[in-house]
């Protein structure tokens, strides 16, 4: 009898402890994204088009404050990276140019929050323009906690070439760049992240490659969260200043998850021709995909929906229309099957250089 009710106990103790770890977690991780925001300016009179106004930004920074977790770049990245968890409220703040602005306007409302962020700056041009920052100035906010990253030498078009040069030639050129850039930044602050962020957010295939071979983090000024699915050579940002500066529709861009995307059609972003032959078909993830859904999937290009066709685990949107000089990218969304107002997000970009192979500013 005694053995009887001791296998019994037993049993009930395994099937407590069994039953404990099959409930649910409060929030299912193996798919959340990251939001990455993206600002230039923080000042009233620089371009509008990369300019939130500082009552616009400390407006900004009050919902993120009640609403999100802030988390340095790197933590995102390396969770991005080893397909850890982060909470579903997880968020970074980035800054492409070191202007001046961001230390006197941004600097101490973010210092005041205790949120960290990243810089990714010019080394040739800080502390000789006068609406950099300076090598002094850098490093004391380095010293607060402000991670610098890299822009390149000096903010240059990456993707065009020279006369008479070769692939070759072109890519050991932006190359040097990069590297010269990577080593005055960690002469500065003691700090090399290998982090880059493409000037205008251009990039092509062979760039990205380069990156990822030497071990760099790529990131881009396309839209959408970043997870384990993301390409790490070319990792989306919201761009959050000019006409995106709005909070209404900010905050929609900020409870947003990154789309499982396994797969992409079309390999290279940098195109010759103003039309695309075929559909660009998106393939997502099997395990993830039902997080969201899919037979809701919208795609728009310059605020206009273009069809798309579902079938099974991918989607294909058909771009029926002529890209421009310059850069430009259709935006795909699908609501989330269990969080009601957020979506999932993923961003196509394009660019196109004009027909002497420059690109507009």
């Amino acid at each position: 009898m005694q053995s009887i009710m001791r296998a019994l106990v037993i049993s009930m103790l395994i099937w407590g402890f069994t039953a404990a770890l099959n409930v649910a977690p409060a929030k299912e991780m193996k798919n959340v994204g990251a939001v990455i925001l993206l600002y230039h300016h923080v000042a009233e009179n620089t371009p509008r088009s990369t300019s939130v106004t500082p009552d616009e930004f400390a407006e900004h920074l009050a919902f993120i404050k009640a609403n999100y977790v802030v988390f340095p770049l790197k933590d995102i990245v390396e969770a991005a990276k080893h397909n850890t968890p982060l909470p579903d409220n997880a968020l970074a703040i980035t800054f492409d140019d070191g202007y001046n602005n961001i230390y006197e306007n941004a600097h101490p409302l973010l210092k005041e929050y205790g949120f960290p962020y990243t810089v990714f700056i010019n080394p040739s041009v800080i502390g000789v323009q006068s609406n950099q920052l300076s090598w002094d100035t850098v490093k004391a906010m380095h010293n607060e906690g402000v991670t610098f990253a890299n822009h390149t030498l000096d903010h240059l078009h990456m993707l065009e070439k020279r006369d008479g040069e070769s692939e070759k030639q072109w890519l050991n050129r932006v190359w040097q760049n990069v590297t010269d850039a990577e080593a005055q930044i960690s002469a500065q602050v003691g700090e090399s992240l290998k982090y880059l962020a493409y000037p205008f957010g251009e990039y092509n295939e062979v760039l990205a490659n380069k990156l990822q071979e030497q071990g760099y983090i790529g990131f881009g000024q396309h839209s959408g969260a970043v997870g384990p699915f993301s390409n790490l050579a070319a990792i989306p940002r919201f761009p959050a200043a000019g006409p995106y500066a709005k909070l209404s529709t900010l905050k929609t861009k900020m409870a947003s998850f990154a789309m499982p995307v396994v797969n992409m059609s079309l390999s290279n972003p940098e195109l010759s021709s103003p039309s695309l032959s075929a559909p660009i078909t998106v393939t997502l993830d099997a395990t993830v995909a039902n997080q969201l859904r899919i037979n809701q999937v919208t795609c728009y290009y310059q605020g206009d929906t273009l069809p798309v066709e579902v079938n099974g685990g991918q989607f294909s949107v058909d771009l029926n229309k002529a890209l421009p000089v310059g850069r430009s990218r259709v935006n795909c969304t699908a609501p989330s099957k269990t969080m009601a107002g957020r979506y999932f997000w993923y961003s196509i970009p394009f660019f196109r250089a004009d027909k002497n192979g420059k690109y507009p500013d």
